[in-house]
């Protein structure tokens, strides 16, 4: 191997390095919205389940209402 193909080599492993840290860094920021989404959703799921409850409750209030006139 002579100079010339040791420096594209070298050059060619530079690149490499840099994409590598380029997707690293750009799987970090995934990771981190999609922590971001979940807590969100989980967040919304629980807010969901209340909402739910307390128009189940109101329903019954109202057939108890009903039950007594």
């Amino acid at each position: 191997m002579d100079d010339a193909d040791l420096s594209l080599l070298g050059a060619k492993v530079n690149q490499l390095i840099h994409l590598v840290e380029r997707l690293r860094t750009e799987n970090d920021r995934l990771l981190a919205q999609e922590r971001a989404w979940r807590e969100e959703r989980a967040h919304l799921i629980e807010k969901n389940e209340m909402a739910r409850e307390k128009v189940e409750a109101m329903i019954s209030r109202l057939k108890a209402l009903e039950q007594d006139t």
